[in-house]
């Protein structure tokens, strides 16, 4: 399942996430730190879900209240509710 998700407070603007039963297939930034984008997404391919969730969530960059992995974490949470909907 592909899910996009548009971020909010950060300087990527959206998060492709390739979802199967629950394990991150494939993340892809559109916009923001070229570099850590990239390290992001090849970190969590093959992971749980919820694990990645667990980890990245509350992640804050600078003064902002959230960042790219925190996004990442929000984005995996609405994906894995809509494929238990």
């Amino acid at each position: 399942m592909q899910y996009v998700y548009t971020t909010k407070g950060t300087c990527s603007r959206q998060i492709i996430v390739e979802l199967e039963d629950g394990v991150v297939q494939s993340v892809q930034f559109v916009g923001g730190c070229n570099g850590n984008t990239k390290g992001i997404s090849s970190l969590v391919a093959g992971m749980k879900a919820e694990d990645v969730i667990r980890r990245c969530q509350g992640i804050t960059c600078g003064l902002k209240p959230t960042s790219c992995p925190d996004q990442l974490a929000r984005a995996l949470q609405e994906a894995v509710a809509a494929q238990g909907a």
